[in-house]
């Protein structure tokens, strides 16, 4: 059945033309990469303008025009298009210029040398995100030296600040340039192939994630010498509600995307694997899988409810001072339609203590969107090319991270996440995008490049 699957899913793609001489595409892509990552655009600060002026000289020797712009002259953003027949509305392929920080003393090779070796290239952006930058650039340019057709215009953007800054990137193209990027679509970071022991498994598209809503939690009591315990000390209860905060699971939630991702995960696992997939829906028996997945797969544990993961305690200034204040900072990914306020009710009730507050952030990094289709033409075409470059099942996904694909998301732009080929094995061994290292396989850039190729052609190529 699943090989009839991908026979099923390939029909949809188009007629394609002229062929890519691959050898030379993959050579081309490998140069690029090493070139982007050899730039140090790590945010903060950022700098991504020297990634931008990279990326433009290469669009420019190709006689494709660009606009490059921003709120910081350091900091700016591009935009290339290549113009379709105007049958369908834009699709934009996006992949940011920004990068994550480094501790360089824990890099085996220096974290922006991209070292070839034993079949990989090492460097700080090689999976987040410049391979998806890469894999972008050399599809804008295969389809302006084929001569392509199109259906759409296929919008290239690289942005600035993704990983820590939006305002200079996907916000000030939203608010300033908006007409410049209109579409219907848009590809970027998010998905991915699994590999394990060396083979493709299974690859994702991901259509919806959740919402970073990070609050404080506040404790207040009475100050005092420490040599005279206190009961409303509020370090201790602070500790007491970060306790019963970590220990709390909150309420599972299913989605189309994620009811579909478990169910179809089973079927690409081990028989005790895919038992344990069948009962999360199962409320007898789904309290042990919780528990299993907590242990074991942190990713999928996440991927039931909204989560809240403590990240910063602050309290106290002297050893033999009680503080009259204490505080908690907590990460809350919010599932998408969460009522913020009242999960905020229920974090009160399992708190159940009037020492302690809860003070929502101010400013939240993402605006709330809906999810998209599992079941459209764009989706359809992009599990068709996975299919047709790794012939693996696949599953769409709900992001567990933040992306810049929410703020199209809210203006009502259809989002679908990509990715190259990643080892599973690899988080474990310290060398994951945000990880103390981080790498990518050779041949997994070479292939994303040609899932791209298929995934573009696939969605904005003319029918007739």
């Amino acid at each position: 059945m699943k090989k009839l699957a991908f026979v099923l899913a390939l029909v949809v793609l188009p007629a394609w033309g002229q062929t890519p001489d691959w050898t030379k595409v993959h050579e081309e892509a490998m140069r690029h990469l090493r070139a982007l990552v050899q730039i140090d655009s790590t945010d903060p600060p950022g700098n991504e303008t020297r990634v931008i002026d990279y990326l433009k000289k290469a669009l420019d020797a190709e006689g494709i025009p660009s606009i490059t712009d921003g709120k910081d002259p350091a900091r700016q953003n591009l935009i290339a298009r290549i113009r379709g027949n105007g049958t369908k509305r834009p699709l934009i392929i996006m992949g940011h210029a920004d990068t994550v920080r480094v501790e360089p003393q824990k890099w085996i090779f220096p974290p922006f040398s991209a070292t070839l070796d034993g079949g990989w290239v090492y460097g700080r952006g090689t999976r987040d995100d410049k391979s998806d930058a890469v894999a972008d650039l050399m599809t804008t340019l295969l389809l302006k030296r084929l001569g392509v057709k199109l259906d759409r215009d296929v919008i290239f953007i690289s942005e600035a600040g993704e990983e820590a800054a939006t305002e200079f990137g996907i916000e000030y193209l939203v608010d300033q340039h908006w007409k410049d990027i209109d579409a219907d679509v848009c590809i970027a970071e998010g998905g991915g192939v699994n590999r394990k022991a060396g083979k493709p498994i299974f690859a994702t598209i991901q259509t919806t994630e959740k919402r970073p809503m990070g609050v404080t939690l506040e404790a207040t009591g009475t100050a005092g010498h420490a040599s005279m315990p206190r009961v409303d000390n509020a370090i201790v209860h602070l500790a007491g509600a970060v306790e019963k905060i970590g220990n709390w699971e909150p309420p599972t939630e299913f989605n189309d995307t994620t009811r579909t991702y478990f169910e179809k995960l089973g079927n690409v696992s081990s028989a005790e694997d895919a038992a344990r997939y069948k009962a999360l829906f199962d409320s007898s028996k789904s309290p042990a899988v919780h528990r299993y997945l907590a242990e074991n797969d942190p990713q999928a544990y996440s991927m039931l409810h909204t989560s809240i993961s403590p990240t910063i305690l602050q309290g106290g200034r002297q050893v033999n001072v009680i503080p009259s204040a204490a505080s908690a900072t907590l990460d809350i990914r919010a599932m998408p339609g969460e009522d913020i306020d009242h999960f905020y009710d229920l974090m009160r009730g399992v708190i159940n203590d009037p020492q302690v507050k809860i003070v929502p952030n101010s400013a939240n990094g993402r605006p709330a969107a809906p999810p998209s289709s599992i079941t459209s033409d764009v989706y359809h075409a992009i599990e068709a090319a996975y299919g047709k470059i790794y012939s693996v099942p696949v599953l769409p996904l709900m992001g567990t991270g933040a992306t810049d694909k929410a703020f199209l998301r809210a203006k009502g732009m259809q989002c679908y996440g990509v990715g190259a080929m990643t080892d599973v094995e690899d988080t474990a061994k310290g060398f994951a995008s945000h990880s103390d290292q981080e790498r990518l396989l050779v041949e997994a850039l070479y292939r994303h490049v040609e899932f791209m190729w298929a995934a573009v052609q696939g969605i904005a190529g003319a029918r007739n």
